[in-house]
Parts: C-alpha cells; sequence; structure tokens
C-alpha cells in the first residue's frame, strides 16, 4: 500500500527534479468511473508525462455538477472511485500533485473575476459548448455553470500557471479561450501576470463504443470500465461490432469501422501481430470468433493488474482520502499565489 508520509515528504523533492519549464494540468469530472477510452486516451499518457515535468491532476467535482446540480450524489460518491482509478494505472503521488477543485477557492475566486472578462456571446460561440449542451439536450434550460465552465477551465489552467494541457482535438476551442483570457488580465495589468498555455494532442484516435455507433461515455454506459470483471469483459467483446457481411469464416472481411480491430490497435502489445491478423481477415479464412478471442485474451491481461489495484486501493478509503488531503494542501498553497497576483490585477487588495 502505498506511504504517505513518504509521498509527502518527497514531492517537493520530486517536482523539483523533473523539467521545471513546463507545467502540465489536466482532471476529469468525477461522474463515473474511468474506461478503456480514458486508459488510452489520458491516463497512459500521464503516466509518461509524471517521469518528465510538474503535473497537477485535478479531480474537477465543481466542473462535474455543471449538469448534475440536481443529484450531486453522483458527482460526490465517485470523487474516491476516480482517485483510486488513477492510482491503479500508475499515477505516483510523490510524482503527481492529485487534488480537489471544491477545496481550492483560489479558483471559484478566479472564475468569478475572469467571468467580467467574457460575454455571454463569446461563451455561446465556443464550438465544444455548444456541440455539449446539442448532445445533452438541454433545451431552454442550460444550466448557467455548464455554459461559463469554459471560464472555470480558464481558472483552473491559469490556478496553476500551467503551461501544457492534454487535450483532445474537440477541447481545442477551451484552450482558445483560456488563452484569451490570459491576454486580456495581461493587457489589464499591463504586463505579464499569467501564461498562455499550450495544447497537448492526444496521438491516440478516440475509442467507440463496442456497439460502434458512439464514443464511449460514462453517461451511456457503454463503457469497458478499469475496474470490469472478466465477464463483464467477455460479454462486451463478444457483442462488439465486425463487419457485417463478414458471414462465413471463408470471406473476405473489411478492417475499416470493424470495432474489434480497432481495439486491436490500441490495446495489442505487438503491433506485427495485429497485422499479420489483418491480412488474414481481408484474404479470408479467420473468423470473427477467433478474433474476439484474441482481443478478450489481451483485455483481461491488461485489466486484471489494474482491476486487483484498484479493489485494494477501494478497500481503504481513508488513505485515498489521506492522498487528495495531502495533494489538495500542496495545491492549495501553489493556487493561493496566483489568485493573489490577479486580485492585485483588480485593485482589490486593500486589506
Amino acid at each position: 500500500m502505498h506511504n504517505l508520509n513518504s509521498t509527502t515528504q518527497t514531492h517537493a523533492g520530486a517536482c523539483n527534479a523533473r523539467l521545471a519549464t513546463e507545467k502540465v494540468l489536466t482532471g476529469d469530472r468525477p461522474t463515473g468511473s474511468l474506461h478503456l477510452g480514458h486508459f488510452v486516451g489520458s491516463l497512459k499518457q500521464r503516466v509518461l508525462l509524471q517521469q518528465q515535468y510538474q503535473q497537477t491532476i485535478l479531480v474537477a467535482d465543481m466542473q462535474g455538477l455543471t449538469d448534475n446540480g440536481f443529484k450531486p450524489t453522483l458527482v460526490a460518491a465517485n470523487i474516491l472511485n476516480l482517485v483510486a482509478d488513477y492510482l491503479a494505472v500508475g499515477i505516483e503521488p510523490s510524482k503527481t500533485t492529485i487534488c480537489l477543485q471544491s477545496a481550492l477557492p483560489a479558483l471559484a475566486e478566479l472564475t468569478m473575476y475572469y467571468s467580467n472578462l467574457v460575454t455571454v456571446a463569446r461563451l455561446e460561440r465556443n464550438p465544444t459548448v455548444k456541440n455539449e449542451i446539442a448532445n445533452k439536450a438541454f433545451g431552454q434550460s442550460v444550466p448557467a455553470g455548464f455554459l461559463t465552465y469554459p471560464i472555470s477551465q480558464a481558472a483552473d489552467i491559469t490556478g496553476f500557471m500551467g503551461t501544457l494541457v492534454p487535450v483532445g482535438d474537440d477541447q481545442l476551442p477551451m484552450i482558445e479561450q483560456t488563452n484569451e483570457i490570459v491576454r486580456k488580465v495581461n493587457h489589464i495589468a499591463g504586463q505579464t501576470i499569467l501564461v498562455e498555455c499550450k495544447p497537448l494532442l492526444s496521438q491516440t484516435p478516440r475509442l467507440v463504443a463496442p456497439d460502434g455507433k458512439n464514443k464511449m461515455s460514462k453517461s451511456m454506459g457503454n463503457c469497458i470500465y478499469l475496474g470490469s470483471d472478466p465477464l463483464a469483459i467477455r460479454k462486451a467483446v463478444q457483442s462488439m461490432y465486425t463487419d457485417p457481411n463478414h458471414l462465413n469464416i471463408s470471406d473476405p472481411g473489411r478492417i475499416e469501422g470493424n470495432v474489434v480491430f480497432s481495439y486491436l490497435d490500441a490495446f495489442h502489445p505487438e503491433p506485427d501481430t495485429v497485422a499479420k491478423l489483418k491480412i488474414h481477415y481481408r484474404q479470408g479464412g479467420l473468423g470473427d470468433g477467433q478474433v474476439k478471442k484474441q482481443l478478450e485474451e489481451c483485455l483481461q491481461q491488461l485489466l486484471a493488474p489494474i482491476r486487483a489495484k484498484r479493489e485494494l486501493y477501494l478497500s481503504d478509503k481513508q488513505q485515498l482520502l489521506d492522498i487528495l488531503k495531502a495533494g489538495t494542501e500542496l495545491a492549495q498553497q501553489e493556487t493561493e499565489i496566483v489568485v493573489k497576483q490577479v486580485k492585485n490585477v483588480f485593485g482589490l487588495s486593500l486589506f
């Protein structure tokens, strides 16, 4: 199990040993357990980034409320699940600061200051926000918090002076809006107070759900989770969309749009093996059942140790709380420095 005292004592030294020129800020909303889409899209990258940079991962519980304000228990119940997921995949509190958004009042204060620099029209033009509002079918009942969450994200990034933000290409408008706010604050100050950030784009194609129709989504429940048991993994693989015209084993099959092969590309440890399977499948003579068996074995091997670690961490929730609290205390010191500087820009430091 993780030694909290060792983590707290070595954290500062570990951060200093890593590159100080770039600071990574990333995070997730605690609205459900993480799944394979998160694993290939962000978690593997974070494990590598913590070896190179000073990295902060924010458990964004306040942003989780932007579309769950009337069911807040969904967010509260998943905070420690999220922390357990992080630890289970190899994110180390001695190298990465894991902190809780709602316990960092500086971020809420920055959000309030920045909200006076952004118009409603600008928020409504944000394509990411427009798409998500449409997907969530809010109609005319869009919560103000959801419309303004790009401002909250800007507060998160600048609150840690983040310079690198891992995102998918659908989140690029958020980076653009953050940098607009940075430039406005610096213009008011007449000097550089905040730093602009750069996107660190994921190089992994987004995973679709097993049915091949939608992306994996916690809200849609169409995921293979990091904690999925062997039976759930098997059922998900067996239900995966392949080539509907591949009716007989001897028939040539299509790789394009075939979910099984997209998962093999993402998770199989031997690309050469996958390449041979593709050739065989295209030529005919390779059944869907055989390909799915290869994928299931791969996923079972990948997820078994992650699931075991996750269960171990969740068996000691006090330890998870202690890790989150220690990281949040470090983050609080960092963000308080930034909010004081921004407060000075607006001439509000009277006392």
